[in-house]
């Protein structure tokens, strides 16, 4: 089963981090939140990714290229080139990067992976947000209901601590909250190609017509994830992400280290 993933916006909110390379490219803990997401899906067995490439996706392209020398002890032979690789990091994936276009929209992405993703159900998140979504379950749900598409809603954490009182007294504190009421999408997504029929074209914005057709198809399931989900759209949010990391307790991180 294929899983797309969307890596070619600009991360206009990240512009700190995003002049030199695309949002999915950002690092958490010394690598990029890309390999975080790739890393959730290969635990669950899903290894056969298609990621959609705009904004310097040959940042992208360059590190998937180098993945091995990247992650791994090196003998370089000067005289002639040659480069033995010893030990260090291997993936069993397999990785298309198609160039999806500068501008194009969401829903543009989604249509131009229809040749890579092919006649089968797949599934599709976005570059820069994590999660500890059990994505089994989550085809299993999928496949449960038989409509076109499912995505996962999740309730957000909120920005700020969370306060009630008896007047001027505080008589409950929260820091950070998970919001009580309000869900959201949260991508990570199963979808059928039919689902292409409801792009237009490469301005079409995913979250918008088409998901909205769908509703009024009767297309379009949620799968209720009430665990830790988090995206990365602000410097605050990978300061936060950083944070966890470094704690030694990630929520997202599921699988073994090798």
């Amino acid at each position: 089963m294929k899983v797309a993933i969307l890596a070619g916006g600009y991360g206009s909110r990240l512009a700190e981090e995003t002049e030199i390379r695309p949002k999915p490219m950002v690092e958490i803990g010394g690598r990029p939140i890309l390999w975080h997401i790739m890393r959730h899906y290969a635990h669950y067995g899903f290894n056969d990714f298609v990621i959609a490439l705009g904004y310097k996706g040959e940042v992208i392209k360059k590190y998937m290229v180098d993945y091995c020398s990247l992650h791994s002890n090196l003998t370089v032979h000067l005289a002639d080139g040659r480069i033995d690789v010893h030990d260090g990091e291997r993936q069993d994936w397999t990785v298309d990067l198609v160039d999806t276009g500068l501008a194009t929209q969401t829903g543009g992405r989604i249509k131009r992976l229809a040749p890579y993703v092919g006649d089968q159900t797949f599934m599709l998140t976005w570059g820069d947000g994590v999660s500890d979504v059990n994505l089994r379950d989550l085809l299993d749900f999928h496949r449960s209901h038989g409509k076109l598409a499912t995505l996962t809603a999740v309730r957000p954490p909120a920005r700020y601590g969370y306060m009630r009182f008896d007047g001027a007294q505080v008589t409950e504190f929260t820091e950070k909250p998970q919001i009580g009421e309000g869900w959201i999408n949260g991508a990570y997504f199963v979808l059928e190609p039919g689902v292409f029929d409801y792009v237009d074209g490469d301005q079409t914005v995913w979250e918008r017509e088409p998901l909205e057709r769908l509703t009024r198809d009767g297309q379009l399931m949620a799968y209720r994830h009430t665990s830790f989900w988090q995206c990365m759209d602000t410097l605050r949010e990978k300061h936060v992400l950083e944070s966890m990391w470094q704690s030694g307790n990630a929520p997202w991180k599921i699988w073994e280290d090798r």
